[in-house]
């Protein structure tokens, strides 16, 4: 049985208005709030800028989804996902972000909300709400798997 999403992505995880001077200070703050709500450790964090190196996390529609490397799954506490909005956007190699969504993952406990975000960015409207959401119940209420 896979945990409660809403147990992945807890309200205290949803950061919206924020600002960025680059796409490594956006880096930072998504790590920065995967270490405040005990998702993950420092390392971890680190291991953000790693992962960017060998590959962009961007994944269209104004959306990143920072996540580390497979070695650094040692430095995951527990399963969660973090939302991070920079309604003014963020150079992210080439591409305008507004949103990332920082994933701590162990194994596939986050596959629930990708499918959800996979969903959400099909559909031209549901990625302007995501990216232009201005509640945290807005951010719960997209990214929650529909049963």
């Amino acid at each position: 049985m896979s945990p409660d999403p809403r147990a992945i992505l807890e309200p205290s995880a949803v950061r919206l208005g924020l600002v960025a001077r680059d796409k490594a200070d956006a880096l930072r703050q998504c790590g920065a709030v995967l270490v405040e709500i005990g998702a993950a450790s420092s390392a971890y964090a680190d291991a953000l800028f790693e992962r960017e190196k060998s590959v962009s996390t961007y994944i269209g529609e104004g959306v990143a989804i920072p996540h580390g490397t497979n070695e650094s799954r040692v430095s995951i506490e527990r399963a969660a996902i973090a939302y991070l909005q920079f309604p003014d956007g963020i150079d992210w190699d080439g591409n305008q972000v507004q949103v990332c969504i920082a994933i701590a993952s162990r194994s596939e406990e986050h596959v629930d909300i990708l499918q959800s975000l996979a969903t959400v960015l099909m559909d031209p409207e549901s990625a302007a709400a995501l990216r232009e959401a201005s509640s945290v119940d807005d951010v719960v209420a997209l990214l929650s798997p529909q049963a």
